[in-house]
């Protein structure tokens, strides 16, 4: 099974390619270049658009524009390419990613998206428990957090990263792309407003 895996919740977006289990390549850039990266991926491993099996998708939480650009990125590449699609939340990725630590995803507006007793929860930062906490929401509050004696990887740790290898790794329930559905925790800013 060819898969394509993309997470654009975050301020770092990941792509990867993948084999039956084995990364043939991934890219870590801008969730706008998300659609770019798959194309370098695809061309840098030989592989013809029509060879992959299935798209995977960061559902989030996350930027409500990041997750909004993944998911329909996903949803056109299904529907042109005629794939089954797969979502896999970005806190699940990235604890995936960093065992036994607790995923922190910056929520903006001083609060975090982290896991508490395996569910998705938006919080302030303070209110995160564990020992090591990775993501962009553990670097944004790493002041706070370490001062509550979390440990905080360095800023270049690769297990701040949702890695797309870790959301094709937990994919199940392929099906069609709109069945696929976004992990708001929150309503969006914009309609808060309204």
């Amino acid at each position: 099974m060819l898969t394509l895996a993309f997470d654009t919740a975050t301020s770092a977006a990941t792509t990867a390619l993948v084999r039956d289990g084995d990364v043939l390549g991934e890219a870590v850039s801008r969730a706008v270049r998300v659609l770019e990266d798959a194309d370098e991926l695809l061309r840098a491993n030989g592989v013809e658009r029509s060879e992959l099996s299935a798209i995977v998708v960061g559902t989030g939480p996350g930027s409500f524009t990041g997750m909004r650009l993944g998911l329909a990125a996903a949803r056109g590449l299904a529907l042109a390419l005629e794939l089954p699609v797969a979502g896999v939340s970005t806190l699940d990725a990235l604890a995936a990613g960093a065992p036994g630590a607790v995923p922190v995803v910056d929520a903006g507006r001083r609060e975090v998206f982290t896991l508490v007793g395996g569910e998705p929860v938006a919080c302030a930062p303070q209110e995160v428990r564990g020992e090591l906490r990775v993501g962009d929401g553990a670097l944004r509050y790493r002041e706070a957090l370490e001062a509550q004696g979390a440990t905080v990887p360095p800023d270049d740790d690769e297990r701040h990263l949702p890695r797309a290898r870790f959301h094709a790794q937990l994919a199940r329930d392929f099906g069609p792309a709109e069945a696929v559905q976004p992990l708001y925790l929150r309503i969006p800013d914009a309609e808060r407003k309204a």
